[in-house]
């Protein structure tokens, strides 16, 4: 049987000299004694996915709100497909996979019902605004708990790696890079796949140099992003695409942004505002109301108030138990 100490004596001996050790990790918040047979990150992978934040993930919108068709993404199936993408890059680099999974598997999980919709209205209403990732690293530091404490007490290079995976700021490790680049190269490619399946997009409606660049197949231009990151990155100390790849990359996230992301065709504009009032009218309730609040939330409210704990609640939601909640309080008898 393998123990904690062979399997670090291994990435000693075979990863790459710029991947991440878990022996030489930077720690947890609270120190707590290590695993007999799991390294610190392969521990932190095992806490997020037996989360109940991880299993609401598939109960969350990625792009398309109710869609009509079991094979449209969500935001588990989202956060599996950048696991995958990015434990591919990280065994071809010889980085740490196992620190990536974990920061992959956590990358999502303070996302909003509704995707980027329930994002943007919290953003407005919430004093101080709301961002996803920085959501997520409450997620693992406050709102989950572990033998009985707020939080999951994860290491800093998986914390680092949640909050950093979006945004300008760039994580402290490269494990934390492959992340990053493995979520854009992951929902620009499957969005394409969402779209196009729905009718919203044709191929010939994609932007032409980009398409020429990366491949006219789903699987295809995956496969040429993840070659370039990897072919771009291989010795170095930092994990990248080239300037020429990530240029057109950014034609594509642009031209998603513009005809799907942004577009009635995938959101009618009904269903934006039904949405937008459902994540408005609950904060608002239950930032009044913190007595209906879940009682695990009782620090939250007494350390940085009701309207935190309301954030916290509604962020938290899956979109058909914010449906349900708002239904049972403002229309418990029904419309009609």
């Amino acid at each position: 049987m393998l123990m904690r100490e062979e399997l670090e004596k291994r990435e000693q001996e075979q990863l790459s000299p710029f991947a991440t050790k878990a022996s030489e990790t930077r720690g947890r918040q609270l120190e707590e004694a290590p695993c007999d047979f799991r390294t610190c990150f392969q521990r932190d992978r095992d806490r997020i996915i037996h989360s109940k934040a991880f299993r609401r993930l598939m109960h969350k919108t990625q792009v398309f709100l109710a869609p009509e068709g079991d094979h449209y993404r969500t935001r588990l199936t989202h956060t599996l497909e950048v696991s995958q993408v990015a434990r591919t890059i990280a065994r071809t680099l010889n980085l740490n996979e196992d620190l990536v999974e974990a920061i992959a598997l956590g990358h999502d999980l303070g996302h909003t019902p509704f995707g980027h919709n329930g994002e943007m209205v919290l953003d407005q209403i919430y004093p101080g605004g709301f961002r996803h990732n920085e959501q997520s690293l409450r997620v693992v530091d406050l709102l989950e708990d572990h033998k009985g404490r707020p939080g999951m007490n994860l290491t800093f290079e998986v914390r680092d790696g949640i909050v950093n995976h979006t945004g300008s700021l760039k994580p402290a490790t490269p494990e934390g890079e492959v992340v990053k680049i493995s979520d854009r190269i992951a929902y620009i490619n499957h969005d394409i796949d969402d779209a196009i399946r729905s009718g919203v997009l044709t191929l010939a409606d994609l932007p032409e140099q980009p398409i020429r660049m990366f491949g006219k197949e789903h699987g295809e231009r995956i496969s040429n992003m993840v070659q370039n990151v990897v072919e771009n990155s291989d010795g170095k100390p930092h994990v990248a695409m080239d300037e020429e790849h990530m240029e057109q990359l950014t034609v594509l996230r642009s031209f998603m942004f513009r005809n799907v992301y942004k577009s009635s065709k995938v959101k009618k504009a009904s269903d934006v505002k039904k949405t937008e009032f459902i994540i408005s009218a609950l904060y608002e309730y239950f930032a009044s109301h913190p007595e209906e609040l879940p009682k695990d939330m009782g620090h939250i409210i007494r350390e940085e108030g009701p309207e935190a704990a309301a954030k916290d609640h509604v962020a938290g939601m899956t979109d058909r138990y914010a449906m349900r909640i708002y239904q049972e309080n403002f229309f418990p008898e029904g419309l009609f």
